[in-house]
């Protein structure tokens, strides 16, 4: 921290924030704020899924030329927007921008370069985007505990089970002799199931999945308050802004969200391999 904030001007800045938090990401708040998604967001909710492992490689990429000594390409590639721009974003950024600027006016900002408290800004509606598709992967492990007592991470291991019940159901009530011969016979012997079939429900519910990740926040973002996590995340930005530190390292959220795809990955591999 700078010299020139005081011990009362950081809790000042501290009950500003926290304000800021239970303004915009409580229940009512929230709520609010996901309704700019209702709209082109819902487009783009899926090419931004299938963007996200882009964005950590590349973030991975300008880590390690940083510390190569290439810190100027470093930069470069993280300064780099992969995500399509969403409104909820824009709304996002805007809001702590805002913050920022009223903190500044206030005496207990970080009086940072705009374009340093822009990259930042984004870097944390990034961040928050990645605890969305943990939010999703929580809801999807939870959705196969409950309806196929397995585990699983991600859809690509729901994928399979899915397209099972579809395929059964199907020839089920195709069978010549009816449906409860349909069931006895399916029950000795089982429906082969395509590849075909098991793709295009994996498509299907990543589909699904990216709108779940778009309203995510309304459970998330309570949740987010009540820990802390949002402010803790918050004023871990204003710190670096203090300070003049680039928004070079990973952060965590991003690691977890592709650590579950990269579960799901190798546990369906190791299910098709037994």
């Amino acid at each position: 921290m700078p010299a020139t904030l005081t011990d009362d001007a950081l809790i000042r800045r501290r009950v500003a924030v926290s304000r800021f938090v239970r303004d915009r990401y409580g229940p009512r708040g929230t709520w609010r704020l996901h309704r700019a998604a209702m709209g082109w967001d819902l487009l783009r909710a899926p090419v931004n899924v299938v963007l996200s492992p882009v964005f950590l490689l590349t973030r991975l990429l300008a880590w390690v030329l940083s510390r190569l000594g290439a810190g100027r390409a470093g930069g470069w590639l993280s300064a780099r927007r992969v995500f399509l721009p969403s409104d909820l974003g824009r709304i996002i950024q805007t809001d702590l921008l805002a913050l920022i600027a009223d903190l500044d006016a206030q005496g207990i900002g970080p009086n940072a370069p705009p374009q340093a408290v822009r990259h930042q800004a984004a870097a944390l509606a990034e961040t928050r985007n990645a605890v969305a598709e943990i939010t999703t992967s929580l809801i999807v492990l939870l959705s196969g505990w409950l309806l196929f007592n397995r585990a699983t991470p991600g859809v690509i291991s729901l994928a399979g089970p899915l397209a099972e019940i579809r395929a059964h159901a199907t020839a089920v009530n195709d069978f010549l002799l009816g449906d409860t011969l349909g069931r006895a016979w399916y029950w000795a012997f089982p429906v082969q199931l395509s590849p075909w079939q098991v793709v295009l429900t994996g498509v299907a519910l990543a589909v699904a999945g990216s709108l779940v990740t778009t309203f995510a926040g309304l459970v998330a973002d309570p949740v987010q308050v009540w820990a802390g996590t949002h402010r803790r995340r918050i004023l871990r930005l204003l710190s670096r802004l203090d300070r003049a530190e680039p928004a070079g390292e990973i952060e965590r959220e991003h690691l977890l969200a592709r650590a579950g795809d990269l579960s799901d990955a190798l546990l369906m591999l190791w299910r098709n391999l037994r």
